[in-house]
């Protein structure tokens, strides 16, 4: 029997001046938070932002983003 997951996906903008230790580390913790399925960021392309899917079931885009900023606290969330 297989279970169908809603995914949804946010975009959200780092500072700048992130470094990688910090974004390595948010990435660790954004993969262990329930509801997360997956996360992308382009260091090359787009080096300030991340792309977040998550189970919206499971979590919602304000506990990705609190999640965030735990270490980058002036992380915001592009909407469409």
């Amino acid at each position: 029997m297989s279970k169908r997951k809603n995914i949804s996906d946010i975009l959200i903008h780092l500072h700048p001046d992130l470094s990688f230790d910090a974004t390595s580390c948010m990435e660790k913790c954004l993969r262990k938070h329930d509801g997360v399925v997956g996360v992308h960021i382009n260091s090359e392309q787009r080096p300030h932002s991340v792309i977040v899917a998550y189970n919206s079931e499971a979590t919602n885009p304000g506990e990705v983003l609190t999640e965030i900023r735990k270490c980058d606290r002036t992380a915001v969330m592009l909407s469409a």
